[in-house]
């Protein structure tokens, strides 16, 4: 057995692990109190440590995975720089020299072993290479503050996104897992819309690495949607050091799946503009792709999300974006309810409470919710979750670059 805890101040729990960042004139709004956030930040191991990660399936991923990609399977690395304001996306070749150029300054200022990179921000635009090279002057290599760090990556994030957890077994040892991670805009999984860190002291195998977090991808960042679209620079890391010495496979994947989970729906919550979180729970479907491909199509359909905004409990856009989904239905079969309240089925035998529209209204004023549709052809089942589409989206997208 085991327990989870969890800890205030994120990165900064894990130990042999150093965090911070600098704002170098990348990130030029200010705060409301007329501070600057960072935007230049690292990630930093005293040991090198066992690295894997998962990035976007868009064709044209950014050249910071190119670079990773670089490197021999099962490499170590202990250091990750990481920028803001620019995705150094579609830059090419010189995208990734660029990239190079940088570490072979910063190996000057610090050791290194086989130091990777991620970017966010604009496509399109080759890094500023003279702004960042000049915050490797400014790092403090040996700093602990993993909510600088957490702040600096964020892009119309509203609020940083940062979780810790200290795992404790039965015979006292323990570990620590901690993640910051970014993400508001541009979210339809296909991998983990986003950028996520995740930092561990647990002395876990390489395998045991890549195989969790497959799982606790799959089941978080691949399940939900802001607004159906799929960035090029897209990265979850995960980073072993082992400098607890202690490890326990249950334990780990319990704690990964919940600090994946947990930061998905602060992704989903922090949608540009979003007012509320629902669960599209499909089940009953002929199988799990067919059950998969209408849940994702209710969590990216704009229709949806704009009924979704206006509390409107009109499930005929449900049902149609069932229908529109490709798969195995029939509308004799189908039922859909919103949270317990059933709002449509053909059964004879399926009581639909004559205030139902009445009672749908007052569960879409909810912050969260679920909507539950079953198909009535077979037993597979598979949940996404997805935000509404407000004004607000259009207002921050249409000015995304200003």
């Amino acid at each position: 057995m085991f327990q989870i805890l969890s800890l205030k101040n994120g990165l900064d729990n894990v130990s042999g692990f150093f965090s911070g960042s600098i704002n170098v004139g990348l990130r030029t709004k200010p705060n409301d109190d007329g501070s600057f956030d960072g935007d230049v930040a690292f990630i930093r191991s005293e040991v090198s440590c066992d690295i894997v990660a998962r990035f976007t399936t868009n064709t044209f991923q950014a050249a910071p995975i190119k670079h990773f990609l670089k490197y021999p399977a099962s490499f170590k690395t202990d250091f990750i720089l990481i920028n803001a304001k620019n995705a150094n996306a579609m830059t090419g070749a010189k995208g990734i020299e660029d990239i190079d150029t940088l570490f072979s300054s910063l190996k000057e200022k610090v050791s290194l072993t086989n130091p990777i990179m991620s970017s966010t921000g604009v496509i399109g635009y080759r890094l500023p290479l003279d702004k960042i090279t000049y915050a490797f002057d400014k790092f403090d290599f040996n700093s602990q503050n993993g909510e600088q760090t957490a702040r600096a990556i964020m892009t119309t994030d509203s609020f940083k996104k940062e979780i810790c957890f200290k795992v404790t077994m039965d015979d006292g040892s323990s570990f620590h897992i901690a993640a910051i991670a970014k993400g508001a805009g541009m979210i339809n999984p296909a991998m983990a819309t986003m950028l996520c860190f995740i930092t561990t002291d647990a002395i876990i195998p390489r395998d045991d690495m890549e195989e969790l977090l497959g799982v606790a991808t799959e089941q978080s960042f691949n399940r939900i949607s802001v607004d159906g679209d799929t960035s090029t620079n897209d990265s979850v890391f995960l980073m072993a050091n082992g400098a607890s010495g202690n490890y326990n496979k249950e334990a780990f994947k319990e704690a990964l799946n919940k600090i994946t989970f947990e930061l998905a729906m602060m992704i989903l919550r922090d949608g540009e503009g979003a007012t509320k979180v629902v669960a599209f729970e499909v089940n009953g479907a002929a199988s799990i792709e067919d059950a998969k491909k209408a849940s994702m199509c209710l969590s990216n359909s704009l229709l949806v999300k704009t009924a979704l905004f206006g509390e409107d409990p009109n499930w005929g856009r449900i049902a149609s974006t069932i229908g529109a989904s490709g798969i195995d239905c029939d509308e004799d079969k189908l039922t859909i309810h919103y949270d317990d309240l059933l709002i449509y089925s053909r059964n004879e035998n399926s009581i639909i409470d004559i205030d139902w529209e009445e009672k749908a209204y007052k569960i879409m004023k909810q912050d969260s919710f679920k909507i539950i549709c079953n198909i009535g052809l077979g037993t597979s089942s598979y949940t996404s979750y997805g935000c509404d589409l407000s004004y607000e989206y259009v207002k921050i997208n249409a000015e995304y670059r200003s």
